[in-house]
């Protein structure tokens, strides 16, 4: 059983333990069978029709916030999020009391002495607040973690750096996913917010859409803003070869002066002296999803073709993985995206927690390793459900340095 298995049977799982728990505070305030079975009937068709509901009926991705996104949509997807969260909570809760009280329960039975039901009333009450916390956390990453925007500046030192690029300004955005909770008047947001951080250069890390074609045209519209002197340039996502949009949003691109660079390279100059500027589509050694044997294929097939040995190597790759071998090549330093931080973690009190760690060591932030450095960017998109908690949107700002 693979992992995205093991959260679908988890999720399945948690659901059945809402309902019993409806059922259960039901049967406490409803005394008649025929009643609670048809309460029942009308919740359980509900539910099944929420879930159903976008499939059933959204035909393309909207890139603004519907009516129905944000009656249905964005209710059901935080009770998806949380409820899943509460449970496996309550699993933990419920594992650490049973192994505490387990002791304590058999010397209360050697001595004869009968359960205390106050204790009982406070661990029922605890399991409450334990079971409470992620719904209210799952409100709090709907309504403001998905938007409170950072815009960290990293120094990255890079020892070849020729000097007339000492204190360049590379601006970075990934994983847009445009949809009705990233909407095109969002992203023209944030690209003003870039714009004003007054960049050298913009690097776009792919994933413009999510599942389907439509917002194509509307992801580039909103981009087509971004100004800086070297100009804009970027690579591909995994869902943007999921949505088959490879090779038209590139050209759409185009259009508007924006280069995605397709296993390609080039030459960004100034005073004479320049680096070097590669990108790749989405590469990946693992099997994920439709055009999985694509990813393994090119995994960096060919890629040192386009290294400059001479110059500085700085490469445009969404997912992080590829730094492993980026960094046996010598490629100075990589940018990816992919990750988003988690998008629900709570590195706050471990960095081990968060969801990303189960398929990348790579989640968020700055990496090093002999031969080259990797900055992974926690995106301004959403994925699943549209909340962040512990991870929030980011555009970073990157100052090169020689040394």
């Amino acid at each position: 059983m693979g992992i995205f298995d093991a959260i679908l049977l988890l999720f399945a799982v948690s659901q059945l333990y809402w309902f019993w728990r409806g059922w259960v505070w039901m049967s406490k305030r409803v005394r008649a069978r025929a009643i609670r079975a048809v309460v029942a009937a009308a919740a359980l068709a509900a539910y099944l029709l929420l879930f159903n509901f976008e499939w059933l009926t959204r035909r393309a991705t909207p890139v603004r916030l519907t009516p129905t996104e944000l009656l249905f949509g964005a209710p059901f997807s935080w009770w998806m999020a949380s409820s899943l969260f509460s449970f496996l909570l309550l699993l933990l809760f419920w594992g650490v009391t049973a192994v505490i009280r387990a002791p304590l329960w058999a010397a209360r039975k050697a001595r004869g002495h009968s359960p205390d039901p106050s204790r009982r009333a406070f661990l029922a009450r605890t399991g409450n607040v334990v079971a409470a916390a992620p719904f209210l956390g799952g409100a709090y990453g709907l309504l403001y973690g998905r938007l409170n925007l950072e815009t960290p500046r990293q120094p990255i030192r890079l020892p070849r750096l020729p000097r007339a690029f000492d204190g360049f300004r590379i601006a970075q955005l990934s994983d847009i996913h445009i949809g009705p909770f990233m909407t095109e008047e969002e992203i023209r947001k944030f690209v003003g917010i870039a714009n004003a951080l007054k960049p050298d250069l913009v690097v776009l890390t792919g994933d413009f859409v999510t599942w389907d074609s439509s917002p194509q045209q509307a992801v580039v519209r909103a981009l087509s803003g971004l100004r800086a002197p070297f100009g804009v340039f970027g690579c591909l996502g995994n869902h943007d070869a999921w949505a088959r949009v490879e090779g038209s949003i590139t050209a759409l691109f185009a259009q508007v002066g924006i280069r995605i660079l397709r296993h390609q390279n080039v030459a960004i100059t100034s005073g004479g002296e320049s680096f070097n500027l590669m990108g790749i589509d989405f590469a990946s050694r693992r099997q994920m999803g439709p055009h999985s044997e694509a990813f393994v294929q090119r995994f960096f097939n060919g890629l040192g073709g386009l290294m400059a040995p001479d110059r500085v190597n700085i490469l445009l790759s969404h997912n992080p993985d590829t730094f492993d071998r980026a960094a046996e090549m010598g490629i100075d330093l990589s940018l990816a995206g992919h990750t988003h931080g988690g998008q629900a973690a709570l590195e706050f009190i471990s960095p081990q927690i968060a969801p990303s760690r189960l398929v990348t060591p790579y989640v968020s932030g700055l990496f090093e390793k002999p031969g080259g450095q990797l900055y992974v960017n926690r995106g301004i998109g959403t994925i699943g459900v549209p909340i962040r908690i512990g991870a929030p949107p980011e555009i970073t700002l990157f100052e090169l340095k020689r040394g």
